[in-house]
């Protein structure tokens, strides 16, 4: 079977068609090692799970969750019931061994190995922690034709990185609780181990602070996480092996903080909470002693509450205008020698990672508070990419990767997998390559909420996931989407609403509308605007709705990229077609009834234009196909100008390959 045919069936399977058999397991991440032994191991109501000679928590709940996720697949009345620590298995079909606990901190033993033969299942661990990467595995694994099944192999496992990780922006746009457990329910599919939580900014402080309480009572609109829910986020991450990491941003990006307390502020105003994005100018006064009081006091608390070795400071974007506007902070520089405000930010640092270091906390922060007088013991996350990357690590500085993962630009995934921290080429000694930890996918919130939040982490996120688990990877793009579609499906057995929640926004758009065929067709082409183009096409704020076709469509338009590749191999050799012809009479056939709901759903007016190009564009080339000629070419090249330009903040990304085909028809 091709690849594209093979791609096409999967694309099937998960935008609309119906499961059917799995002919080989599709894994994602790749194992280190995998030999298969034509075996298989038949999935019956007697499976059961045993443990051989350490249980823990962490164990028992997996194994739980592990049996609910397959009994959710096969509708098994499995007889075993209820997993716990009292539950005695004569002769157990899955066998787990360990050989400790794990702890939650970066280079813990997460390697397992997998047996599965037609009668008994193996799975050895050193940690509790490399034993649920192995379930994941073994889930994986299961297939169906005539019955349900495990498929015969033995793996070895373990990971390239050791953090890999995902940051959460959880002040911009407040992400509640649930919203926060299911991902980390998806991290742990995807054997990722950190979620890194941003917990302040200017639009809004997300943490109950009891020392300090007007930090949320003035600058949350009530929208933060109580401490107990903070330990009930850090209790249900570590089940899964994952560490959870706060993020509180200084000096810049502080207007929240301001809000209660002004003291704190290089500039005395009024401060009031910001509702719409950008760098902004408040910023903590790094000559105060009230500010590191303070600090002092708020991080003995939140380090008390998130027990991680690792504490993020931000420190990224601080304009400096302030502190250039202050005559005492000039002075101050002044008198000390401190040439620059760069210089003024390290030394702010440096008398944070003192008050951090009391409290035994290693100091993370973005690329900004890398400087030749802070300590090599700070770990720098990089998203001004390679440059910045090379040069922490060159410097002596631990370093993780960001640049290439930042998720809320929309890029592809093929753009993120390609991403890789160590690439062949880097200028890295051995040594200094053995600073870059690993790798973490941002989902910034300008323009996400918690109802589209799963769309734009998933399943790009599962591709990142996997450049940083899995080593010497091929990088053969078409495979990865085979691999990535698929688990993108599975996925929703862990309540991410990717899929799931665009059906519901259909519905909203078109007011109920019966059949939303013509919508999903126009959605499954285009793509939001990339980068940050869609805060420039129109002002948006925090109030402003995100439930609009711009939101409902998705990175990696399904269509788009089937057509390309169709189009591509119909120029190479000519096969393919039948199926572009297709693709052709869709498009150009829906605008018409495209264009009937539109006319009755106000909120949809902004893509009239868009599917009418679209539709135009693909009756010529269907024409041309047929090996005619067509009239009006110079109407058609207006029609290509026109839908080059976004539209409602979308973007027709079917136009490349439909400039292709009619470059190679004319």
């Amino acid at each position: 079977m091709s690849k594209l045919v093979r791609i096409i069936i999967v694309s099937f399977l998960l935008f609309g068609g119906v499961l059917g058999q799995v002919a080989e397991p599709i894994l994602m991440p790749i194992p280190e090692k995998i030999e298969y032994n034509n075996s298989r191991f038949e999935i019956e109501e007697n499976f059961t799970i045993g443990f051989d000679k350490i249980i823990t928590e962490r164990l028992i709940f997996n194994a739980n969750h592990f049996i609910k996720r397959l009994d959710g697949r096969t509708g098994t009345f499995f007889k075993q019931g209820l997993i716990n620590e009292n539950a005695k298995v004569d002769n157990p079909s899955l066998v787990i061994s360990i050989d400790r606990e794990g702890e939650l901190k970066p280079g813990e033993d997460e390697s397992y190995k997998l047996t599965v033969l037609s009668n008994k299942i193996l799975l050895k661990a050193k940690t509790d922690i490399g034993a649920i990467r192995g379930l994941e595995t073994l889930l994986q694994l299961s297939g169906a034709d005539k019955s349900y099944y495990f498929v015969g192999c033995e793996i070895e496992d373990e990971p390239r990185f050791v953090w890999r990780g995902l940051l959460m922006d959880v002040c911009r746009h407040f992400m509640p609780l649930e919203v926060i457990k299911r991902n980390i329910r998806g991290l742990a599919a995807a054997k990722m181990n950190v979620l890194h939580l941003h917990l302040s900014e200017d639009q809004g402080f997300r943490v109950e602070s009891r020392e300090y309480p007007l930090l949320t009572q003035m600058g949350s609109d009530g929208l933060y996480f109580t401490q107990e829910q903070i330990k009930e986020i850090i209790n249900y991450a570590s089940l899964f092996g994952i560490r959870v990491v706060p993020e509180f941003d200084i000096p810049g990006h502080a207007t929240s903080w301001l809000v209660g307390y002004p003291e704190l502020s290089s500039k005395k105003q009024e401060y009031s909470i910001e509702r719409k994005w950008g760098i902004f100018d408040a910023t903590l006064n790094p000559i105060n002693e009230y500010t590191y009081n303070f600090l002092d006091t708020l991080f003995a608390e939140m380090t008390s509450l998130f027990p991680d070795q690792y504490f993020h400071i931000g420190g990224d974007e601080n304009s400096g205008k302030h502190w250039d506007s202050n005559p005492e902070i000039q002075l101050f520089m002044q008198q000390n020698d401190i040439k620059d405000n760069h210089a003024l930010q390290a030394y702010f640092n440096n008398r944070v990672l003192k008050i951090l270091t009391k409290y035994d906390k290693k100091m993370v922060g973005w690329d900004e508070i890398q400087h030749d007088d802070m300590p090599k013991n700070i770990v720098i996350q990089s998203w001004r990419g390679k440059t910045g990357l090379e040069k922490a690590a060159k410097s002596g500085f631990q370093v993780i990767l960001s640049n290439g993962y930042y998720i809320d630009l929309i890029h592809p995934a093929r753009d993120h997998y390609l991403n890789d921290p160590l690439p062949e080429d880097i200028d890295l000694s051995d040594e200094e390559k053995k600073l870059v930890l690993g790798g973490e996918a941002t989902m910034w919130a300008e323009f996400v909420t918690e109802e589209t939040v799963d769309s734009r982490i998933w399943p790009r996120t599962a591709a990142i996931a996997e450049r940083l688990w899995s080593k010497n990877l091929s990088n053969d793009i078409d495979d990865m989407y085979e691999r990535l579609n698929y688990i993108s499906f599975r996925m929703e057995e862990l309540g991410l609403l990717h899929i799931k929640n665009q059906q519901m926004m259909m519905r909203r758009l078109t007011n109920n509308e019966s059949n939303l065929t013509p919508l999903k067709t126009f959605l499954d082409v285009v793509e939001p605007v990339k980068n940050y183009r869609r805060g420039q096409l129109k002002d948006y704020t925090q109030q402003s709705p995100l439930t609009r076709v711009v939101d409902a469509a998705v990175p990696d338009a399904p269509d788009a990229r089937l057509f390309n590749l169709l189009v591509d191999q119909y120029i190479s050799d000519g096969s393919g077609k039948d199926e572009v012809t297709d693709f052709l009479k869709i498009w150009s056939k829906n605008d018409i009834k495209l264009n009937e709901i539109i006319s009755k759903n106000p909120i949809l007016e902004e893509i009239r234009e868009l599917s009418s190009d679209l539709s135009y564009i693909s009756g010529k080339m269907l024409v041309l196909l047929e090996g005619k000629k067509i009239e009006g070419e110079e109407s058609l090249s207006e029609k290509f100008e026109n839908s080059s330009k976004p539209a409602g903040q979308v973007e027709l990304i079917v136009l490349n390959p439909l400039k292709k085909l009619y470059a190679h028809l004319k």
